[in-house]
């Protein structure tokens, strides 16, 4: 395996590779949800770069940026169990050589709405790192978690609208025996937080917008900041949804959730 900090030794390492290409994009702190990213990057193309890169772009004044959990060692150990043939290691120095981009990719409508409101200016953050990253990797195909819904929808809008030529495929949500979502961010959460945090999941699992709302309104440890249905590519209300989505902070920490439905409102296996 190969680890890279520089755009050089990426641009050499990426040109030794053969065959179908697949990019993994993480911010590190590696779970068991982003090996079945790396897993489903193996079963898709014949070799697979990682990058490691926590983005300032994406964090507000005031957000988690500072205390994001760093676990480079690990993440690099958990690569090479999974096959990983590269791995991309930035500084944000390397990426954003000039400092903060002038020109950046805007989420439009997608970013006005639901994670939009809650972090304004978060997806254009996402959206022009992975445009950054793709072209820095040029993969044939690019694998994204179900769990970020919106930030997936936005990438594949991305990837159609700017002719991008990457294939985009969407890995299910891993989640713990109890339900809740694997996160980066979980390590955040007390073991009163966690029983809180679960709420989330089982309002997700009554597969109906009141219903859940209810769920969470009765857990006296989370503050809701939305639940709707929606539709999965637009994330407009307005069109028949097959989208559940849910975010809540449980103390200081802020939680993103969905679940993907049929058109008759039953869960997807």
């Amino acid at each position: 395996m190969i680890v890279a900090e520089k755009r050089s030794d990426l641009a050499a390492a990426r040109e030794a590779l053969t065959g179908r290409v697949a990019v993994v994009m993480t911010m590190g702190a590696l779970h068991q949800g982003h090996a079945a990213l790396l897993r489903a990057a193996a079963r898709t193309a014949d070799s697979t770069i990682a990058t490691v890169f926590v983005n300032p772009l994406q964090f507000r004044p005031g957000e988690d940026l500072a205390r994001y959990p760093r676990t480079l060692a690990a993440d690099l150990a958990m690569c090479e169990r999974e096959g990983v043939d590269v791995v991309f290691t930035p500084t944000p120095d390397v990426v954003y050589p000039d400092g903060d981009p002038v020109v950046r990719v805007s989420a439009g409508r997608l970013g006005e709405v639901f994670e939009g409101v809650s972090r304004p200016g978060h997806l254009d953050g996402v959206l022009t790192v992975v445009l950054k990253l793709m072209q820095l990797t040029r993969p044939d195909v690019a694998l994204f978690g179900q769990k970020d819904a919106q930030q997936l929808a936005g990438i594949r809008c991305m990837v159609r609208d700017l002719d991008l030529p990457v294939d985009v495929v969407a890995v299910p949500t891993v989640r713990e025996s109890d339900g809740l979502a694997l996160s980066s961010r979980n390590r955040y959460l007390s073991p009163a937080d966690r029983i809180s945090a679960l709420a989330l999941s089982r309002a997700l699992a009554t597969r109906d917008v009141e219903a859940g709302r209810a769920v969470l309104a009765a857990e006296s440890g989370l503050r809701t900041g939305y639940f709707d249905r929606v539709d999965s590519a637009s994330f407009s209300t307005d069109l028949p949804g097959d989208l559940l989505v849910g975010a809540a902070t449980v103390g200081t920490t802020r939680l993103i959730d969905n679940l993907l439905l049929t058109p008759e409102g039953r869960a997807l296996p």
